[in-house]
């Protein structure tokens, strides 16, 4: 297998990173990054835009997604090191790409989060309004990403287990509100009448590039591999697992909204005005407090996976070398961590949620259509690597890439500038490291 670096990677911890993710460690902390804050907010602008057929919508992207979910299955399954879509590109296609989706994978998963954060504070706001002034948001999201630093700092353990926990516990509040939601809905033998929509192909379009950002995040808990127990074999069984409850979870959660609400495209807090219907303003508050359990474990994810890609960045000589410093007593990538959470936390409070939003959707879809022509790239490179083979690969592959470049169509003028300014960034590094070798 083309790799760069052997670092040895013992349990004990010592000298490399330890393996210490489960099979449904991995799957939970996949489902951690997946969902976070669309599923709060974007069913109310999907009804928006295509009203009662939006459910079909939501089933619509989870198939386009899992066309790159199935794809990535196969890639990351010829690989047990750190660094996810940046790994496999770079293998597949040489430095320079391997460092553009590097660049890209980095800067979208710390908007992400960032965009969390800030939601956070307002979603807390409902409960004390003072949460959005200056100085007690600074102290809350320093609270926020601090702890979650820590904790990860000093062990990936202990990031895997709140990870889980996180995941169990924002899945409840979901439930609960498509439960209740199919259960007022029978009762009442009828559906909320709501106002027509007309939807053409622009909607469409705009409707499966929000809801793809929805599905997205699943690249994150492909970073750790170097912390995994057994990633070539888990990863594809994680993968679908994750793809499979976050399609039932998105698809009867969008259900219920346009079902159970005349007016879901104006609904703020769609989830919560569902809970109220069937449990008064108590559900209504149950799915906030869910809704900031979601927020702050989507977060944790991103906390407990992504440094791991500059990590292997500097494994490979791209970033300095200090970015691939394993502490020796905890055994984890602290400098990676650290610089993470620092830029996490400028971001979450300099800039717009809409803003890093916009950042990191453009940015998926230039590492996912690099993921999916990875496959056969990497067929003809590594034939036999992988543990996990997706039936027609090729086939899927130039879908992957086709699905990724017409919704890049949908991307808006400010989105397009963000993404070359990546690009360029990333060009710059490539000249710098270009004749550097491997650490």
């Amino acid at each position: 297998m083309a790799l760069w670096y052997k670092r040895p990677m013992s349990e004990s911890g010592q000298t490399g990173l330890v393996r210490a993710i489960g099979r449904w460690s991995l799957a939970a902390l996949m489902v951690n990054s997946i969902i976070g804050s669309g599923v709060f907010g974007l069913p109310s602008v999907v009804a928006g835009l295509l009203g009662k057929g939006s459910p079909w919508a939501v089933l619509l992207a989870g198939a386009a997604i899992g066309v790159i979910m199935a794809c990535f299955a196969e890639v990351a399954s010829q690989f047990s090191e750190a660094g996810g879509p940046y790994l496999y590109v770079r293998v597949a296609f040489g430095r320079l790409m391997g460092i553009q989706t590097g660049w890209m994978l980095w800067l979208a998963q710390i908007a992400a989060p960032a965009a969390n954060a800030n939601l956070f504070v307002i979603y807390l706001g409902e409960f004390w309004p003072h949460a959005k002034d200056p100085i007690p948001r600074l102290i809350i999201l320093t609270l926020l990403i601090g702890i979650l630093t820590l904790i990860n700092y000093r062990g990936v353990r202990a990031g895997a287990r709140v990870s889980d926990v996180f995941t169990l516990a924002k899945l409840l509040p979901l439930g609960i509100v498509i439960v209740g939601g199919a259960v007022y809905l029978m009762a009442t033998h009828h559906a909320a009448v709501a106002a027509p929509t007309v939807a053409d192909g622009h909607s469409w379009l705009k409707t499966l590039l929000l809801l793809v950002f929805a599905y997205g995040g699943f690249e994150t808990a492909l970073t750790p591999m170097g912390e995994a127990k057994d990633p070539r074999r888990d990863v594809a069984f994680s993968l679908f697992a994750a793809l499979a409850t976050c399609t039932v979870a998105y698809t009867l959660i969008q259900w219920v909204v346009v079902g159970a609400l005349s007016d879901p495209a104006h609904s703020d807090r769609p989830l919560a005005d569902v809970a109220r219907l069937f449990m008064g303003t108590g559900g209504a508050a149950l799915v906030a407090i869910g809704a900031l359990v979601s927020l702050y474990g989507y977060i944790s994810a991103k906390v407990l996976a992504v440094p791991r890609l500059t990590y292997a960045l500097a494994e490979g000589g791209d970033l300095p070398r200090f970015f691939g410093a394993i502490h020796p007593r905890f055994s984890t990538p602290y400098f990676s961590i650290l610089v993470y959470a620092v830029l996490t936390w400028v971001l979450a409070i300099s800039a717009s949620f809409a803003w890093n939003v916009t950042l990191s959707a453009v940015a998926r879809l230039f590492y996912y259509a690099a993921g999916c022509a990875a496959l056969p790239a990497l067929r003809r490179k590594q034939p036999g690597a992988a543990v996990f083979r997706l039936p027609g690969g090729d086939f899927f592959a130039v879908l992957g890439v086709l699905i990724c470049l017409v919704l890049l169509t949908q991307v808006d003028r400010s989105g397009s500038l963000i993404l070359l300014a990546t690009i360029a960034v990333a060009l710059l590094n490539w000249m710098a490291v270009r004749n550097r070798r491997p650490a």
